[in-house]
Formats: structure tokens, C-alpha cells, sequence
């Protein structure tokens, strides 16, 4: 493990790569800001008066654009070069909002998160739509709780985590769905709580975050594990640490597969994103 960088006075979350792999991007306090993978300081990304982010954001396969869910419940697109930003989702109504979480791999169509509480409840479902605007087209329709939509690498398969292979509230494990449509398909079945799959550009493998068994969603302040599911459907422990709510909740894996970036909070430490082989 590589410790690229430290702080104690803002809580950044949710590393991701550039494409040429030279660039990191985090948020923190509702704003973005890019790191150098080698060196450099925080640089903020000046948004143009979006609303303030929460820690979706990813990039397009070209590195041109960055998409982004905002806390007024949409998903924009900012043009890192021309400092250009567009709203991407459709109006659903006030209780809807919208948490992207996957670019696919031609770029074309992202995969996000629809949180209704029309009905009283919260209800949570895998939606796709095209990355210039346009219809949504809902994946999931059910009642369990599902998160963290990601693209294969081949643009087949959506992986996201879910409730709906337990009775037990909370207790999250990793699926797969055809984008084409089809029944989810369960990935791990442990006591553990499993949230945001990650696969690997390069391997037919997964990085998740591993929560203790009991945990409700997807708290911040507490020990994980970030876990790695081999094709094989066989796990093992890459690293435990202080972190949990974003530590990697977006797509974290460096563009040759070599390194995941992560973020831990260390107790009584300064917050520290970090760079592990």
C-alpha cells in the first residue's frame, strides 16, 4: 500500500482514475477536486455553478467528461475541458431522485440508481439512461434495495448489490443483470454485508467493500474489508481499515488493473486516500 495523500481538514471520499491513469478525482464538502497519482496537492475543479456533489462521479472513457449526481437529485455532465455542464436525467418528480453509479464502456449509457419515496416507502431500482439525455429505462422493479449499478467491461452485465438474496435487513450481497434484461444473478453469500462491486478492466475480477455482519447500508466510521471475488467466485482480503461510506463507492480500479484507489479515515489520524498494488 502506497499512502499518496493526507488530511485533516477536509473529509474527501470516492477516489476514481483517469483513463491515462495520471489523474485521481475525489469530492469532498459538495465540491470535485483531481490529485496526481505521483505528486502534486488537491486541486479544486471549478463546476460553474452547479449544485453541491455527493461522491458519484465518474468519468467518460475518453476523459472528457465528467458525470456527476448533485444533491438536487440529478445527474449532470461537466465538460473538464471546456468547463460546460448539462443536465443528463429527466424530471421524475420530487421524490425521485437520481445516484449515478456507472459509465458503460463505449461511453454512451450511464447506470444509476432511482430512489423513489412516492409511495411512503424508499424504494430503490437499476435504471440505465443515454449519456446525451433520453429515455430511462428501468432494469430492476421490485422492492429490495439495490445500489451501486456498475458496467462489465464488455458492457454486458450490470453488477450492483442488493437485498434481495436475505430476509435479514441489511444484509447486502453482489448480483449481476443482464443490461439486455433478465433475472439477477447472486454473486457472494456470506454473513458479511457486501456493497459497490467494482469489476476490473482487465480480469474477470471484483473489488467490493465488505461491511460486519448487521450493518444497515453503508455507514461511515467503521472497520471493512475491501475484498477481491475472483472469477472463480473464490474471495480474498485486500485490505482492512477505518472507512466504509467512501472508501469505494465509485469505480476504483486504475486503468491497467494494477492498483485500486481507496479512502480510509484513520482514528485520531488524518483522512488518508490511498493507493494500493
Amino acid at each position: 500500500m502506497t499512502t499518496r495523500f493526507e488530511s485533516d481538514a477536509l473529509l474527501f471520499e470516492a477516489p476514481n482514475w483517469s483513463p491515462d491513469g495520471q489523474t485521481l478525482y475525489v469530492n469532498g464538502d459538495g465540491n470535485l477536486y483531481r490529485l496526481g497519482v505521483e505528486e502534486g496537492d488537491l486541486e479544486q475543479i471549478d463546476l460553474g455553478g452547479l449544485p453541491e456533489i455527493n461522491n458519484d462521479h465518474m468519468l467518460s472513457p475518453d476523459g472528457r467528461t465528467m458525470y456527476l449526481s448533485c444533491q438536487d437529485g440529478h445527474i449532470y455532465a461537466f465538460d473538464l475541458v471546456g468547463g460546460v455542464s448539462r443536465r443528463v436525467t429527466n424530471d421524475r418528480g420530487p421524490k425521485f431522485s437520481h445516484y449515478l453509479h456507472g459509465v458503460s464502456p463505449d461511453g454512451q449509457t450511464l447506470a444509476y440508481i432511482g430512489l423513489s419515496t412516492a409511495s411512503g416507502d424508499v424504494v430503490t431500482n437499476v435504471y440505465t439512461i443515454p449519456a446525451v439525455g433520453g429515455e430511462d429505462v428501468q432494469i430492476t422493479d421490485d422492492g429490495y434495495p439495490d445500489d451501486g449499478s456498475e458496467f462489465s467491461p464488455d458492457g454486458q452485465w450490470i453488477y450492483f448489490n442488493s437485498e434481495r438474496g436475505s430476509t435479514l435487513p441489511g444484509h447486502a450481497q453482489l448480483f449481476r443483470v443482464p443490461v439486455a434484461g433478465g433475472a439477477p444473478e447472486q454473486l457472494t453469500f456470506d454473513e458479511r454485508v457486501n456493497w459497490f462491486p467494482h469489476p476490473s478492466p482487465t480480469e474477470g475480477r471484483l473489488v467490493y467493500a465488505s461491511f460486519p455482519p448487521g450493518t444497515l447500508g453503508h455507514p461511515e466510521d467503521v472497520d471493512v474489508i475491501v475484498r477481491v471475488l475472483e472469477e472463480d467466485g473464490t474471495s480474498r482480503d485486500l485490505m482492512h481499515l477505518f472507512g466504509g461510506q467512501g472508501t469505494i463507492n465509485v469505480p476504483s480500479w486504475s486503468p491497467d488493473g494494477r492498483r485500486i484507489a481507496f479512502v480510509s479515515y484513520p482514528i485520531g489520524d488524518a483522512m488518508s486516500g490511498s493507493l494500493s498494488d
